[in-house]
């Protein structure tokens, strides 16, 4: 077998270059060589801004294991019993309701991150910092019908927004030979721009009191984010980008509508290796499925029947897009690791809030695919201690092969929670 093709090979003609999809010829035969490559992997975070209903969530106490009773919600989930599990009594410790959503994937308040040697780094923003330039975009945050508010940068900035049409357009459309100038004449200036502020900056700091130098450190690290994003940036900019028959996603219909085309870009994305992390929050809008009200104001239930239905329907009907995303993964064949996408892509569904009563205690999580040993109900007791929801987050950063023994508010890995 020859050498293989590099991952970013192009047709080249008069003039014109198109980039090659990810075909097997591109990924080295390491075996034969007798080199061990490290897995590709991949993550993905589906959340709400308001937890769920959790009678319609969680298997009883009493059905621990692989013999639970799938709850109503996650009904569409059944067919999925074997690549997923579910956790009860994970969580960050919190209290402040709506404040705990922003926590969902470091455990870290932000008001609370300079405490932390990580900060309230989320963990797609880890896992974009371990991945680096492997892909065009190092992670993709985007939203339907509601903000992201749970990706954070190591400096504490919260990582904007993006919809479904915007990630089609940066993934697939590329830009004039002008543009692209321009792109790089402006990440050229301010790399010398960030040069001199890091300067000004170290002979500052000698002449500050502690509190301001953790607010100029803070500021530096800022910096230094925004230098490593001009450094991933730049060599992509002449690259182009991967073609699709897929159409540009229109931003009309309801939520329903729209998540399931959210979900179709994500496999997108994950299926030309444009990103591999990708963290993706869902809403809901007035007159989604027949229901006239807000969002907030179902979370507020009360246990009444009208506004618990609603509920049932609005996270229902989520859990039924994680189940198509899980379904759409195991039909494509992972063509760097072999098997399909599913093996080695967590998806991760939950919030930092666990009802929309405010309360925090017991999170609603998820985890599908990725390899791990699935297939139970895990409930983890009480009477020994709390067991923080950042173990989770711990164990999928090893998941991935980033060498960490602590993560945010973690005491460790989370007990029982294998992967091959």
């Amino acid at each position: 077998m020859g050498k293989p093709l590099k991952r970013r090979s192009f047709l080249k003609g008069a003039g014109v270059a198109l980039a090659l999809p990810m075909l097997e010829a591109m990924v080295p035969d390491c075996h034969a060589s007798g080199v061990e490559k490290r897995r590709v992997k991949r993550f993905v975070c589906l959340s709400n801004n308001y937890g769920m209903y959790r009678n319609g969530f969680f298997p009883t106490a009493d059905q621990v294991g692989a013999g639970y009773e799938m709850p109503e919600t996650l009904q569409s989930l059944e067919q999925h019993r074997k690549q997923l599990t579910i956790f009860s009594n994970l969580d960050h410790g919190n209290t402040g309701g709506h404040a705990g959503v922003p926590v969902l994937l470091s455990g870290v308040r932000p008001a609370l991150a300079h405490g932390y040697p990580e900060g309230n780094l989320s963990l797609d923003q880890r896992l974009a910092e371990f991945n680096g330039t492997a892909t065009r975009f190092p992670s993709m945050t985007i939203g339907c019908n509601e903000q992201n508010l749970i990706s954070f940068t190591r400096a504490g900035v919260q990582v904007p927004t993006i919809d479904m049409r915007t990630a089609y357009r940066q993934m697939f459309l590329d830009e004039s030979t002008e543009r692209k100038a321009t792109a790089l004449d402006r990440l050229k200036r301010q790399n010398s721009v960030l040069d001199v502020v890091r300067g000004q900056a170290k002979s500052l700091q000698q002449r500050l009191g502690k509190q301001d130098q953790r607010k100029l450190d803070e500021y530096l690290g800022s910096v230094r984010s925004l230098e490593k994003k001009i450094v991933q940036q730049e060599p992509w900019i002449d690259r182009p980008r991967p073609k699709t028959d897929v159409l540009e996603p229109q931003l009309t219909g309801g939520t329903p509508e729209r998540l399931k085309a959210t979900i179709e870009m994500i496999v997108l994305a994950l299926q030309t290796d444009s990103t591999r992390v990708v963290t993706c929050v869902s809403g809901f809008a007035n007159g989604d499925f027949g229901l006239s009200g807000g969002y907030h104001n179902f979370s507020h239930h009360g246990e009444r029947p009208e506004p618990v239905a609603a509920l049932k329907k609005i996270e229902g009907y989520q859990i039924e897009m994680m189940a198509y995303l899980i379904a759409r993964l195991k039909q494509q064949t992972d063509v760097i690791n072999g098997g399909t996408l599913l093996d080695h892509t967590t998806i991760l569904f939950g919030c930092g809030m666990a009802t929309g009563t405010h309360q925090t205690k017991n999170l609603p999580l998820l985890l599908a695919g990725g390899g791990y040993h699935h297939g139970q109900h895990k409930v983890f007791s009480e009477v020994m201690g709390r067991t923080p929801a950042a173990n989770l987050l711990l164990s999928i950063l090893q998941n991935h092969g980033v060498e960490a023994d602590r993560f945010g508010t973690s005491s460790g890995t989370l007990t029982g929670l294998g992967w091959s």
